[in-house]
C-alpha cells in the first residue's frame, strides 16, 4: 500500500538527493510518532538508507503503544501474547532533514509503521486514528485548520537529593528565581537558546511562529502557525516537542513538556486552535452563518470534553495541572477569556478561530486533535448549541461530570457510547488498559511520603 490518507511514501531517489545535497551526512534518525506523542525508532548508519528508503525498517509493530516510557503494557495482548511482532516503518514523503542540534551529522525521517504479513497501516496508530476523523470531516465538507501551543520549563540535568526537577540555567546566567510572564526581557536573556530553535524550525521546516515567556519560573510557550492539513499540525507539534528537547541538550539542559512538573507551578499545557474553512480556502466562522457553525463547534466540543479528559490528561500527574489558575474543570465558553475551556479570540475574518484549552502539554497531538475533530462533527452535524458565554467571570471548582482522576476519566473514557461513534471503540479499549498498566507500575513502590503519613 503505497499512498493512504497517512502515508505518502517518500523514495530511494528522494534520499539519493537529499544524500548528494548533504554528502557529510554520518547516521539517519527514523522514527514514528507513538500513542503519548514521542519520536521511537532507530538511528541507523547513512550507509543504511538506501535500504530504509528501499524497505523500510523493521522494529517491534507495539512501538507505538508504548507507555510513556517506551515500555509494553501489552494492551489486549499486543506485544504479549502475539510474541510481539516486529511491524515495518516506511519514510513519511515530506520529512527528510537534517538534525541541526547534534554534534555528528544526522538526518532524520518520519516513518509510518506498518504491518508486515499484508503491508496495512496498524489500526491502533494514533497518525491513522487522526487521519480517519480528518478524512470524516472531509466526506461531511469540513475542513479543519489547526495550529498547536506548547508549554515547557527549561529544567537542570541534575536532580534534586530526592529526584526532583529543579529549574535550569542557560550557559553564562543564573537560574530564574522569579515569574517573567510575557516578559520580552526574559526572552532576551534566553536569546541564543531561542535562535538556536528558530533555527533548527528553519532548517526543518517547522512553522514556528513566536516565543513567550508564560507565567512559570523558568517557563517558555513556543507557538505554531495555522495549516489546512489537521495531522501534519499534529505532527508539527510532536516535531517541535523533540526540536526543543534536542536544542535544550545542547545547551546542557533538559525541556519538560509534563503537565504539572512543579507544585506551586503552573502547568505546562497543548491548547489548540481551530478554524473551519471552504474549498476556496476562505474561513467559514467568518462568513455568512459563520457564528452558528461556531457555536455548533464549540458545542460539540463541549459534549465530548470529559468523554475525552483521559485523552486531554494521558497520565497521573497530568491530572495535576487541572489544580492551577485558567486550566478548566468545567465546559464554559467565551469570547477573550484564559479561564474558560474554549476560548474564542479577540481575532476577526480569516483569524476567526476557538481555542481548545484542555489538554495537557503531556498529550498525544494527534489524539488531541482527533478528540477536537470529533466534538466539531458532532457538533455541527447534530446542530448543538453552547448555551450562553460565560461573560467574563470564571467559575470557581469543577462540574460534577468533571472526571476527578486518571482512573475515573479512563473509565468514562472507554465506556462512552458518544465518543465510540468518532474513535474506535477497540482503540479506547486498547487505550485505557495501556494507560491503567503504566499507572499501575507508577504507584507500585511505597512512597516516601506514606511513611510520614501512615507509619
Amino acid at each position: 500500500m503505497h499512498e493512504t490518507a497517512t502515508l505518502t511514501r517518500a523514495t530511494r531517489a528522494d534520499w539519493q538527493a537529499f544524500l548528494k545535497a548533504n554528502p557529510d551526512l554520518q547516521a539517519v534518525d527514523a522514527f514514528i510518532i507513538d500513542i503519548n506523542g514521542n519520536t521511537t525508532g532507530k538511528r541507523l548508519p547513512v550507509a543504511d538508507g538506501d535500504t530504509l528508503f528501499a524497505q523500510g525498517v523493521q522494529f517491534s509493530a507495539c512501538a507505538p503503544i508504548a507507555d510513556a516510557r517506551g515500555l509494553g503494557q501489552g494492551p489486549l495482548g499486543l506485544g504479549k501474547s502475539d510474541g510481539d511482532p516486529d511491524g515495518t516503518a516506511w519514510p513519511i514523503a515530506g520529512t527528510l532533514y537534517r538534525v541541526p542540534w547534534v554534534s555528528a551529522p544526522t538526518a532524520q525521517v518520519v516513518c509510518q509503521m506498518t504491518d508486515v504479513p499484508d503491508g496495512k497501516e496498524l489500526w491502533f496508530d494514533s497518525r491513522v486514528i487522526l487521519g480517519d476523523l480528518v478524512a470524516r470531516c472531509h466526506a461531511v465538507g469540513l475542513h479543519p485548520v489547526v495550529a498547536c501551543e506548547l508549554e515547557f520549563y527549561l529544567i537542570d540535568v541534575r536532580r534534586g537529593v530526592e529526584g526532583q526537577i529543579q529549574v535550569g540555567a542557560l550557559p553564562g546566567r543564573s537560574a530564574p528565581r522569579r515569574a517573567a510572564n510575557l516578559s520580552v526581557e526574559a526572552v532576551e536573556e534566553s536569546a541564543a537558546f531561542f535562535a538556536a530553535i528558530d533555527a533548527a524550525a528553519r532548517a526543518q521546516q517547522l512553522p514556528v511562529c513566536g516565543t513567550v515567556a508564560e507565567y512559570g519560573i523558568g517557563q517558555y510557550e513556543v507557538n505554531l502557525r495555522h495549516v489546512a492539513d489537521p495531522l501534519l499540525a499534529a505532527d508539527h507539534a510532536a516535531l517541535l516537542k523533540r526540536l526543543v528537547r534536542g536544542v535544550a541538550r545542547s545547551f546542557g539542559l533538559e525541556a519538560t513538556f509534563m503537565a504539572k512538573p512543579f507544585a506551586t507551578q503552573p502547568g505546562n499545557g497543548l491548547h489548540v486552535h481551530v478554524s473551519l474553512i471552504d474549498e476556496d480556502g476562505r474561513n467559514r466562522f467568518a462568513g455568512a452563518q459563520g457564528e452558528t457553525l461556531l457555536r455548533h463547534a464549540i458545542a460539540g466540543a463541549q459534549a465530548l470534553m470529559y468523554d475525552s479528559l483521559a485523552l486531554f490528561a494521558p497520565n497521573f500527574n497530568s491530572q495535576r495541572r487541572y489544580l492551577g489558575m485558567f486550566v478548566p474543570t468545567t465546559r464554559d465558553w467565551d469570547h477573550n477569556n484564559r479561564s474558560v475551556a474554549f476560548r474564542v479570540p479577540a481575532a476577526h475574518g480569516q483569524a476567526r478561530r476557538f481555542e481548545h484549552r484542555v489538554a495537557g502539554a503531556d498529550a498525544s497531538p494527534h489524539l488531541t486533535v482527533a478528540a477536537i475533530l470529533a466534538g466539531i462533527l458532532h457538533g455541527v452535524h447534530n446542530g448543538l448549541d453552547p448555551g450562553a458565554p460565560l461573560g467574563g467571570k470564571a467559575r470557581s471548582g469543577s462540574d460534577a461530570e468533571f472526571p476527578g482522576d486518571l482512573l475515573a476519566a479512563l473509565a468514562r473514557l472507554e465506556n462512552s457510547a458518544l465518543l465510540q461513534q468518532y474513535l474506535p471503540a477497540k482503540f479506547l479499549h486498547l487505550y485505557a488498559e495501556l494507560k491503567r498498566g503504566e499507572y499501575a507500575d507508577l504507584i507500585e513502590p511505597v512512597f516516601n511520603r506514606e511513611y510520614d503519613f501512615y507509619a
